[in-house]
């Protein structure tokens, strides 16, 4: 067996033994299922749409967040449950889709996946000091500067990036620690999605070879994460249950547009996922400090 079928068995794996929890856990709970609130056909439209974007690189976590809370479909306290068992199987599809089909050196899709499953578990101890709203301000910017130099590249203003599909020496390990550091961002509600494109990008690499990394890594953290969710109840089993099987038909939709974009093409893709993420951002501090600013005194 070839590595790269040994980490496509483990996704595999992990995905499985997530389904089979799932399973069991929607025969126990049946009358809790009924009672769930979401209108069905509205559910599996919105799942469909959303992976469809997410497979571009689009945060799910953040559209998501504000969809359920507008139609009042699930409880603060079960939210962040519910955005990470929403995305274990659609997320599964993704890396399955995107490692066998999108060419990447083993050892630099190894490094970064171990490096993002490792910060999402063990970075928040050690990384995220500093206050949310900080680390969402210095993002947001980063982001917004690194939309640039891609653009300034494709202008021919500034060299572009590369067309690499590994990384080596200092490179891998500059990728390793941010992928970590984004691992650990992942607690405190910031996607890694287009914290990897922008990184990989500037390190010289095909804007391609970010998809298989991206997916890779979450599609072990949510799973090996989303079985203590399940244990404990705190999700959302209805909308679990219509993302697990509508948001996979709209991953498999976008598998193949991806596969049938031009590098130039994603690269503005990638530019337009930048943009809305920083500005994104900012304007949630933006809104946050101005309505601290505006509160009465206690």
């Amino acid at each position: 067996m070839s590595t790269l079928h040994f980490i496509l068995g483990l996704i595999g794996i992990t995905s499985a033994t997530f389904i089979v929890r799932f399973i069991i856990d929607l025969m126990r709970h049946k009358e809790d299922l009924r009672k769930e609130k979401g209108n069905n056909l509205l559910l599996a439209g919105f799942s469909t749409v959303i992976f469809f974007f997410s497979s571009f690189g689009v945060c799910d976590f953040a559209v998501s967040t504000i969809f359920y809370r507008i139609k009042k479909l699930v409880s603060d306290k079960k939210l962040p449950g519910t955005l990470n068992t929403q995305c274990v199987l659609p997320v599964a599809v993704m890396a399955l889709g995107f490692i066998s089909t999108i060419q990447v050196d083993l050892l630099t899709l190894i490094v970064c996946i171990v490096s993002q499953v490792f910060g999402a578990y063990l970075g928040p101890r050690f990384v995220v000091k500093l206050p949310t709203g900080i680390i969402r301000k210095i993002i947001g910017i980063g982001l917004f500067i690194a939309a640039f130099f891609i653009i300034a590249g494709k202008l021919n203003w500034m060299p572009a990036g590369g067309m690499a599909i590994e990384l080596t020496g200092t490179k891998l390990f500059i990728a390793a620690i941010s992928l970590f550091f984004f691992g650990a961002l992942n607690n405190v509600g910031i996607g890694s999605y287009p914290l990897t494109m922008a990184t990989l990008y500037a390190l010289g690499m095909s804007p391609l070879v970010s998809f298989p990394i991206m997916m890779g890594a979450c599609a072990f953290s949510t799973s090996i994460g989303s079985l203590q969710i399940i244990k404990y109840g705190e999700y959302s089993r209805k909308i679990t249950l219509f993302t697990s099987i509508f948001g996979v038909i709209g991953v498999f939709f976008a598998i193949f547009c991806i596969k049938g974009l031009n590098v130039s093409l994603l690269q503005w893709v990638i530019v337009a996922i930048l943009f809305y993420t920083s500005i994104n951002l900012l304007l949630k501090e933006f809104k946050s400090g101005w309505l601290r600013f505006n509160s009465p005194a206690q």
